[in-house]
């Protein structure tokens, strides 16, 4: 069969993309041998990633690991490969390594904490500590509000004596815009300098790695906050907080569970002003993208903030045969990206995969994992992590070793180019989708995504934002981005602002607004079900499935793309037992089956055997 030659071989733009741990003493030839390595072995970038274990006689953003970062990019550049740079030493994002703080003492991460009063008065407050607010809690209890200095600390790059005890540098305050342009100067600027001539070729993107509103917190009790909070807090909530601030701490107070997400809420947003904003405007100014990932899976709202929107699977928190690939806040993670991208008109979107899942990683489930992603609409791949050493304790900080030091790693190349084959097919093409599950910026819905995915009715998050900046809305559902939704659902959202219900309001009057569980809307016209055969009947009468199986696969996820002349279903068996279904599909033209790992092809499909965990495209030639 005829398939675009760029099919078998891509671009290395889409190559795997692995953090390269720099984890200890590093000598010039050593790099170079090992940037070698991962060519030979169909790896054709890399992410810098300085990381504990470093000596330090190189420190952060010091001269000499800046001399070693032109070293890599140099040598990059001459072989064709592309680089993306890490903001931080280490990690969470935003304090470069305690640089900010050294700087100025008043950029130290901050919080609100509660003080409970038996007096008339307040104990004496620090230099550094201001009042808040005195309110009073339900049952009379008099309390203070206290915006203070917070024990907060990151991840350090240096061991103490020969480790596993790492230092832990003070976190910054992320909220205070300030120390965000600090944080610019010390690290983004520095690296203009260093390589800002391979900006927008080689060197195409910074990483900023979850950014946390309180970095590592060593203390409980707290609220993340700085100073002057409640005014922001109260302005993006349009009512006056300060009533409801007891809430964040007891319980018992009305509607406590309500009021804390509107404080969080009200938190993100003040995260966007100051970090996002500002970390995105250097980007773009400077020619290169900006990406990472936020501090959790489903927070799609700060998506918009990066020219590459990513996630990331680390800790285990997804895995086959286990309920959490398919529920929990998690799972939602590789569609956050790829509606994201989607919908903010990005080219790609990113996923840091494989971080901490032991020693115990094998390597179905590293092929898995990156099937999870791809039929999710990931296009873009950064490996956690090739170790540059595993001298000591490096070996056991956040294993595995899924490169050079994997037992693998002989047979790595037809993975690295499979990998590039999936990347390179969901990049530049045309999602056949019709139906939209609605977000929050802070929270997306799994149990709808569930019953979508285990039924093959591929669909998108669309942040709840949309409906009044840039989305158009009219009785036959939603038009953005070259998307057309015929059917939009609503399942467990917590607030629908006023601006919203206009588009929500014309959705439910045409029939095409699908509430999953209880009404706590109000919507006239919108579609009331309760559990799949009900989704799955409502979704039916909107839009006709794009693909039917026969008999019915739960375990069984389907993508379907437009690239070229070709349609291609994307069919990736997640369950441990082979799969035998007959396919019917809505595309028209001469079909076959393809294995996009060994290029092996099949005409005159009929019935397929998908093995367990494995992929294959149906392709159909327009």
């Amino acid at each position: 069969m005829i398939l675009d030659p760029a099919f078998f071989d891509p671009p290395t733009e889409f190559s795997l993309m692995p953090f390269w741990f720099w984890n200890d003493d590093l000598n010039e030839a050593e790099l170079l041998r090992q940037i070698d390595d991962m060519q030979a072995h169909g790896v054709y970038g890399f992410v810098i990633h300085p990381r504990v274990g470093l000596p330090r006689s190189i420190g952060w953003m010091s001269e000499r690991m800046l001399y070693f970062v032109r070293l890599a990019v140099d040598e990059a550049a001459r072989r064709g490969m592309y680089v993306v740079l890490y903001d931080e030493g280490m990690y969470p994002s935003g304090s470069s390594s305690g640089q900010v703080v050294a700087e100025n003492s008043r950029y130290r991460c901050r919080c609100l904490a509660r003080i409970e009063l038996d007096g008339e008065a307040i104990p004496p407050l620090q230099p550094d500590q201001n009042l808040v607010a005195i309110t009073t809690r339900i049952n009379g209890q008099r309390i203070a509000v206290i915006d203070r200095p917070v024990d907060a600390v990151i991840r350090g790059l240096h061991y103490i004596g020969e480790g596993p005890a790492e230092e832990t540098p003070p976190a910054a305050d992320l909220l205070n815009p300030e120390a965000v342009a600090t944080f610019l100067r010390l690290v983004y600027d520095r690296y203009d300098q260093a390589v800002g001539d391979h900006f927008g070729q080689t060197v195409f993107a910074i990483f900023t790695d979850e950014p946390g509103v309180l970095g590592r917190p060593r203390e409980r009790d707290v609220w993340p906050g700085t100073t002057g909070i409640l005014t922001h807090v109260n302005a993006f909530l349009g009512y006056d907080f300060t009533p409801h601030l007891p809430a964040l701490w007891y319980d018992d107070e009305p509607d406590a569970v309500r009021y804390r997400q509107d404080y969080a809420r009200a938190i993100n947003h003040r995260l966007e002003e100051t970090y996002y904003t500002q970390l995105y405007a250097w980007c773009t100014d400077h020619g290169i993208a900006l990406t990472g990932h936020p501090a959790t899976g489903d927070e799609i709202g700060l998506e918009r903030y990066f020219h590459i929107p990513g996630q990331d699977i680390v800790w285990r928190w997804i895995l086959p045969d286990h309920p959490s690939a398919l529920e929990g806040r998690e799972s939602t993670q590789a569609k956050c990206s790829s509606s994201a991208m989607l919908h903010l008109g990005r080219r790609r979107n990113s996923n840091e995969c494989f971080g901490a899942y032991g020693h115990e990683f094998t390597w179905e489930e590293m092929k898995w994992l990156v099937d999870w992603c791809f039929v999710r609409g990931v296009n873009l791949l950064y490996p956690h992590a090739f170790y540059y050493s595993i001298r000591g304790p490096r070996r056991d900080e956040r294993p595995p070793d899924v490169g050079p030091h994997a037992p693998w790693w002989a047979r790595y190349k037809p993975f690295a180019d499979y990998c590039r084959r999936m990347c390179w097919l969901n990049t530049d093409s045309t999602h056949v989708c019709e139906i939209a599950i609605l977000g929050q910026a802070d929270f997306l819905p799994w149990s709808a995504a569930k019953i979508c995915f285990q039924h093959q009715r591929d669909f998108n998050y669309l942040e709840m934002r949309h409906l009044w900046e840039d989305a158009r809305v009219d009785q036959e559902g939603i038009h953005i981005a070259g998307m057309h939704y015929r059917a939009l659902i609503i399942d467990g959202i917590g607030h629908i602002p006023d601006r919203a219900r206009p588009a929500l309001t014309t959705l439910a009057r045409a029939g095409r607004l699908i509430i999953l569980g209880k009404d706590e809307w109000q919507f006239a016209g919108a579609v009331m079900v309760d559990g799949p055969e009900a989704l799955i009947a409502a979704l039916d009468r909107l839009t006709a499935p794009d693909i039917r199986v026969e008999p019915a696969q739960p375990d069984l996820r389907c993508r379907h793309v437009i690239k070229g002349e070709i349609d291609y279903y994307m069919l990736i068996n997640e369950g441990n037992k082979s799969l035998r279904f007959r396919p019917q599909v809505r595309a028209k033209g001469r079909m076959w089956w393809l294995d996009p790992f060994t290029l092996e092809e099949t005409a005159h499909v009929q019935e397929i055997i998908l093995p367990p965990y494995t992929a294959g495209l149906l392709c159909v030639r327009q």
